[in-house]
């Protein structure tokens, strides 16, 4: 199967131009082909996700070299476009992170998450300026319209009352969409929204409005990060503990038929 690079990122690039965007995050190539097959537009990667996948902690535990391996074996699998969570790039200085997009790139992902903080502290805005405009530049370099999703991580580690600065430095450097996980308050996403340049995406999951109620309020792109994948591990932890103190199966009928998995894989 041939597929159109290019034609991916510019309809990527469109979806955030056709809210709502909802994207339910995959972590391995099996998610993958389930999100895709659920009706999904576009697929994300999950960088908890693929560390859990791969035995480590997230937000640190997962190599470069990891996170591209499960990458590629993501979009090896699937005919829409893929996004991927780089986390911070995974590189210390913007040359690396640039280095980086452009193997995201050559793999075939079109677009991508960079975030500003690291090891529980919020980078320097300017700093990551750098590390945005060096993944435009290799975006550039290839001659792809790669749509990048700076994180904003005001709402976790910082003042939300930057979040619209660190927006303005972080859509001059070469973002096209902004990303601000732990923000949920309705009040505060309405206040937000029109305050910014680039469509704004929020991360959800139980006990968080509605997707008819976000889009109402502007939010563009709809993403669950680890949540899915959280739900799956429960998944396998509750079977297991049912059968092994129970001897009983319960929990196992909210699991996927295996054909009906299994075709999806042909």
């Amino acid at each position: 199967m041939t597929i159109d690079r290019l034609a991916q990122a510019r309809e990527l690039q469109a979806l955030h131009r056709q809210p709502p965007l909802v994207l339910p995050n995959a972590w391995d190539p099996g998610s993958a082909r389930a999100i895709e097959a659920a009706g999904a537009k576009a697929i994300a990667t999950t960088s908890a996700g693929v560390s859990w996948a791969d035995g480590v902690t997230d937000a640190g535990g997962l190599t470069r070299t990891a996170a591209l391996s499960a990458l590629r074996r993501i979009v090896s699998v699937v005919s829409v476009p893929v996004t991927a969570d780089i986390e911070g790039g995974y590189g210390g200085s913007p040359a690396e992170v640039g280095e980086t997009v452009a193997e995201v790139i050559e793999i075939g992902a079109v677009g991508i998450n960079l975030e500003d903080s690291s090891g529980g502290a919020l980078i320097d805005p300017a700093a990551q300026a750098e590390r945005i405009a060096a993944a435009r530049a290799a975006a550039d370099a290839a001659g792809i319209e790669l749509c990048i999703n700076a994180r904003i991580d005001t709402y976790f580690f910082g003042d939300p009352a930057d979040t619209v600065k660190r927006a303005a430095i972080y859509t001059e450097a070469g973002a096209d969409v902004l990303f601000v996980p732990g923000l949920l308050d309705p009040a505060a996403i309405r206040e937000l929204v029109p305050q910014l340049a680039r469509p704004l995406n929020l991360m959800v999951g139980p006990g968080a409005l509605t997707v008819a109620e976000l889009v109402d309020l502007g939010v563009t792109r709809i993403s669950v990060g680890p949540a899915i994948t959280a739900g799956a591990y429960g998944l396998a932890a509750g079977a297991a503990e049912e059968l092994l103190t129970h001897g009983t199966y319960n929990l196992l009928k909210a699991a996927a038929g295996y054909a009906k998995h299994n075709n999806l894989l042909h």
